[in-house]
């Protein structure tokens, strides 16, 4: 009884660790999202609260929490207010299995992939809930937008996932990191690098799954469902207060995953750009974090210079053009694997 009392107080400590960390990380990168869309457009960004601004998130957070809750007449209140708190908590649940080092993860489980899969097509369930229970036609639209966006570039996501698989021979993410130490780079003689990462052998499905993480988290320019004229938030339009702001905060949060994703199964997540004496001596959270930021930079970077898209430009680009790519390259990779015998 001892024993499982010390291992679920670790499991605690791990948690409450990982999410303190995690949300002040989110509120650091929402504040460089800012900061980045404002230095593309000559402007100065935030830089009022705080040296340089860097207060700016808390001051936005302490806004929304002491913002009044306004509740349509006709909405049914119970499953509005649960949609956020299923929005939030299905966003940070999925950091538990993912490494941010090695042995640094709160649920090392040999099929981390597949939980994180799951998890994100159930976040699903917030949006339509957000949006059915408001009562209300814009609300409602801007839910079925986001569930049709978010379930038809899950299936593109899933296909690149498992051309990884197939040269990692694991679900388990970190087997998944250890398996890019070894690659094209290794096999002609050079030291472990970032050429055997799988972003170089696999660079259509790199592409791939960047775009399509752009379109399952809403991000620009496919934030369609709450593009309606600039005017409305989709199926957040009828949120204030403290919920509107665990609908952002589960949206950051899951942008957050999706480039950790991004740095996992393409950039060799905690590896050093090459394993030699000075860059391998700096801890792997330090890289790891330093990938997760290239990434984040790029997914702001791109509301910048990418025109919105349409919704039926997105729809087809997502069925008629990553579908067929993501089936094609999944064939390929086990044939390629199969004819030289490089299948782990």
């Amino acid at each position: 009884m001892t024993e499982i009392a010390w291992t679920l107080g670790i499991i605690v400590v791990q948690s409450v660790a990982l999410l303190t960390a995690l949300l002040i990380v989110v509120s650091y990168l929402i504040y460089a999202d800012r900061k980045i869309w404002a230095a593309v457009q000559l402007r100065r960004g935030p830089n009022v609260v705080g040296p340089w601004g860097l207060l700016q998130s808390f001051a936005d957070l302490l806004k929304f929490v002491f913002k009044e809750v306004v509740i349509p007449d006709g909405a049914n209140k119970g499953v509005f207010m649960i949609a956020p708190l299923v929005t939030s908590i299905l966003a940070l649940s999925a950091w538990a299995v993912v490494p941010i080092n090695e042995g640094w993860s709160v649920a090392d489980i040999n099929v981390g992939i597949l939980f994180i899969f799951a998890i994100s097509s159930l976040e699903v369930y917030g949006v339509i809930m957000g949006g059915w229970a408001s009562n209300s036609k814009y609300p409602f639209l801007g839910a079925l937008r986001s569930a049709a966006q978010m379930v038809s570039y899950e299936v593109s996501i899933g296909f690149v996932i498992i051309t990884v698989l197939l040269c990692a021979g694991s679900l388990n993410l970190s087997e998944i990191v250890m398996s890019q130490q070894t690659g094209i780079g290794t096999n002609v003689g050079l030291p472990s690098s970032f050429l055997d990462w799988y972003w170089l052998p696999l660079l259509p499905m790199f592409v791939v799954f960047f775009i399509s993480a752009l379109a399952e988290t809403n991000r620009p320019p496919f934030d369609l469902p709450e593009a309606e004229s600039e005017l409305v938030a989709g199926f957040m339009v009828e949120y204030s207060s403290t919920p509107y702001l665990l609908f952002m905060l589960g949206e950051y949060v899951a942008i957050t995953l999706m480039c950790a994703l991004t740095t996992i199964l393409f950039l060799g997540g905690w590896l050093p750009p090459v394993d030699i004496a000075i860059l391998n001596w700096v801890p792997g959270v330090v890289w790891f974090f330093l990938k997760l930021c290239a990434v984040f930079f790029m997914f702001a970077m791109v509301k910048a210079f990418v025109p919105r898209y349409r919704y039926d430009q997105l729809m087809r680009l997502g069925w008629k053009v990553f579908l067929p790519l993501s089936l094609f390259w999944v064939a390929l990779t086990a044939g390629v694997l199969v004819a030289f015998g490089w299948a782990p």
